[in-house]
C-alpha cells in the first residue's frame, strides 16, 4: 500500500486534490489507519507542490479527523468510530509495529492476536 496523488490542471486547488484524495483512501482502506505519511516537504516536492500547499492539506485532515500528527514521529491516517475503536486501533498499531521489529511474519503476527482473543473473551 502507498499513497498515490495525482493533482491535475483542474479549477480544483491543489490543496483540496491533496486533500480530498487522502480522505478517500483513508475512508476506502486503501491506506490503513496508523499508515504513516510523507513529510509536507517530502510530499510537496514529490507533486511538485509549495510546502505550504501540503500543508494546508494536512491541517484541514487534521482538522476533520482524517490524520493525527504524532510530534517527531510523523503524521498518520487515524483511526476513525468511537474512543474504544480509536483506542484499539492506536494498540493495534503499536502491536504490528513491535512484532514487525520482532521479525514476526504477518500470519505469526496474526496467529498471535487470535490466541491472546480466544483466551481473553473465553467464558
Amino acid at each position: 500500500m502507498t499513497l498515490k496523488i495525482h493533482i491535475d490542471d483542474s479549477a480544483v486547488a491543489p490543496y483540496e486534490q491533496v486533500r480530498a484524495q487522502i480522505s478517500e483512501q483513508a475512508r476506502s482502506g486503501v491506506l490503513p489507519v496508523g499508515y504513516r505519511l510523507p513529510t509536507v516537504r517530502g510530499l510537496a516536492q514529490s507533486l511538485g507542490l509549495a510546502a505550504n500547499t501540503v500543508a494546508k492539506a494536512y491541517r484541514a485532515l487534521e482538522s476533520d479527523g482524517v490524520i493525527e500528527t504524532r510530534g517527531r514521529n510523523g503524521t498518520f491516517i487515524a483511526a476513525a468510530g468511537s474512543a474504544a475503536e480509536r483506542e484499539a486501533a492506536s494498540a493495534a498499531q503499536v502491536y504490528a509495529e513491535r512484532v514487525r521489529r520482532l521479525g514476526l511474519d504477518e500470519d505469526a503476527a496474526l496467529q498471535t492476536v487470535r490466541d491472546a482473543l480466544r483466551a481473553a473473551y473465553e467464558d
